[in-house]
């Protein structure tokens, strides 16, 4: 039985409407994944021109600092996945199990090592500020200003790109857990509960 052309042309517009949602979410969740890279990279370029000398201290660079270098590469890593991420969402393949699980998956794990890297350098920063004087190197940022504002502003980019991926998180875990189904409710029809709970 041959559908007239009007039902022809409803299936038709249906398919093109839902291949233009497509397309746009497509595109929006690539953008999305594009602002944590630019982020990333300001970031990373801030901490690695990061240095100054200065009479107390001598010359002091972000790599004398541990939590600093971990900062650095983790910056760099999450701006090589943000980029990768984007270019493959852009792509209009139709998405698997397995490429919803990665993304799922790699997204938390990206967003817990800035996570992480941004807590530590924090501490760092505070205690350049605010540590005690007789135990660690306070005071530094009187004679250090340049420096840590230059990592005030890294940190704060960081936390920034966090929240980035911790959007992208529940982009990934939306198109992820939207592929099961609903669990079935459970009904005790026909059971005895009073038979159940008879001593």
């Amino acid at each position: 039985m041959e559908s007239s052309p009007s039902v022809a042309a409803a299936r038709g517009d249906k398919n093109g409407e839902e291949e233009n949602g497509s397309n746009s979410m497509r595109t929006a969740e690539s953008m999305l994944r594009l602002l944590p890279m630019s982020l990333c990279i300001v970031s990373l370029v801030l901490m690695l021109t990061n240095s100054q000398s200065s009479d107390d201290f001598g010359l002091l660079s972000y790599s004398d600092l541990g939590a600093f270098r971990y900062l650095v590469q983790a910056s760099g890593v999450c701006a090589g996945y943000s980029l990768l991420s984007a270019l493959v969402s852009a792509l209009p393949r139709p998405s698997t199990m397995s490429r919803a699980w990665t993304f799922f998956l790699l997204d938390q794990v990206f967003m817990y090592v800035l996570l992480v890297a941004g807590a530590v350098s924090t501490e760092v920063v505070y205690l350049a500020y605010k540590g005690d004087a007789a135990i660690t190197w306070s005071g530094a940022c009187g004679s250090l200003g340049k420096f840590c504002h230059k990592a005030t502003a890294s940190l704060a980019i960081t936390f920034a790109v966090v929240l980035c991926y911790a959007v992208l998180s529940l982009v990934s875990s939306y198109r992820l857990f939207s592929r099961y189904d609903a669990p079935i409710g459970y009904t005790n029809k026909g059971i005895d509960m009073s038979a159940v709970f008879r001593t």
